[in-house]
């Protein structure tokens, strides 16, 4: 069978302990520019969010994830009822609120 591949005989790896060190460097650089490029921002917007929505009061003006734009006219421990034209009011949940505006923008919308 040697005919076709040739033997392979093991040679002595080069360095040792200083090898093993360095290569594990790319893997751990990688996981560090993930966390700042990736993880931390998502971490940070995930908590302005989180107190955004603790935040909301009855008469702010919202925009909520599926673009509906209304006035808050009731607040309950996890929904909200928001004023989206006159007499009309739907409930929506306290996280699906996207944005906080400006006061205003209902009236000028």
């Amino acid at each position: 069978m040697s005919f076709f591949i040739e033997d392979a005989w093991a040679q002595a790896a080069p360095g040792g302990a200083e090898s093993a060190f360095a290569s594990l460097i790319p893997l751990i650089l990688i996981f560090v520019i993930f966390y700042f490029l990736l993880l931390r921002p998502q971490i940070k917007r995930a908590k302005e969010h989180k107190q955004m929505v603790n935040s909301l009061a009855k008469g702010d003006e919202v925009v909520t994830n599926g673009g509906l734009l209304g006035r808050i006219t009731k607040v309950d421990e996890s929904f909200i009822t928001l004023e989206i034209a006159d007499g009309v009011q739907v409930k929506v949940q306290r996280n699906a609120i996207a944005s906080l505006m400006p006061k205003g923008t209902f009236k000028s919308a």
